[in-house]
């Protein structure tokens, strides 16, 4: 995917240029900071079933390659209950409806859990200092009987790159990225959350939209 063309630059010169130097700002940044704590927000012509609409929490981005968790899909039939009926969890009625989240293509038979505040359970990985990853049994026993963090997100599976992929897929404009935000990520409906992520960073969705996918 490429942002903008010479026909759409005919037609729209201020967006095009407005938004393709907003791209090669986040860009510049890219070289110089560690994309842990950030939205990697997928670009409307995102070829990748797995991504396509998707924004992805990065929790760990380093040499070795990157770890996150996508925040707006939820599967349509299985909730709090199926997950710890099978793990034979005790839980109160209000957590066993709770949904549960798609979070990547990479270890799908597992559970992962972004979460506020606390964050030090037997195996957190801190991604800020108000936001964590776990996939330990303790704090899913502590979220099914209500004592909990006080936001979370419970996902079958997680999201993996390679060293260097995802920085080589932001030069490609596969994506997006931007400082997270703990409001999107647990207070806004899963449906508006790219629309949101895309608007944190100062575009116009519908914009971007009517730019995206021209060479």
């Amino acid at each position: 995917v490429v942002l903008g063309s010479s026909k759409m630059e005919n037609k729209r010169p201020l967006l095009y240029k407005s938004i393709k130097k907003l791209k090669r700002g986040i860009m510049a940044d890219i070289s110089r900071i560690s994309l842990k704590g950030h939205f990697l927000i997928a670009m409307p012509g995102m070829a990748d079933p797995n991504f396509s609409g998707t924004v992805v929490c990065i929790c760990e981005h380093s040499a070795n390659g990157s770890v996150g968790l996508i925040i707006n899909r939820v599967y349509p039939s299985l909730f709090g209950k199926h997950i710890f009926d099978e793990l034979h969890i005790d839980y109160i009625p209000e957590m066993g409806q709770i949904p549960i989240h798609f979070g990547g293509p990479v270890h799908m038979d597992e559970i992962f859990i972004l979460h506020g505040p606390p964050i030090k359970w037997d195996a957190s990985l801190e991604v800020t200092p108000n936001l964590a990853m776990s996939n330990t049994r303790d704090v899913l026993e502590a979220i099914a009987i209500g004592n909990g963090p006080e936001t979370f997100l419970i996902t079958l599976g997680c999201s993996g790159w390679s060293p260097n992929q995802v920085e080589t897929e932001l030069k490609e404009n596969v994506w997006l990225s931007h400082h997270l935000s703990e409001e999107i990520i647990f207070h806004s409906p899963v449906e508006k959350k790219w629309e949101e992520a895309i608007r944190k960073i100062g575009i116009d969705p519908a914009l971007l939209s009517d730019t995206a996918g021209h060479a």
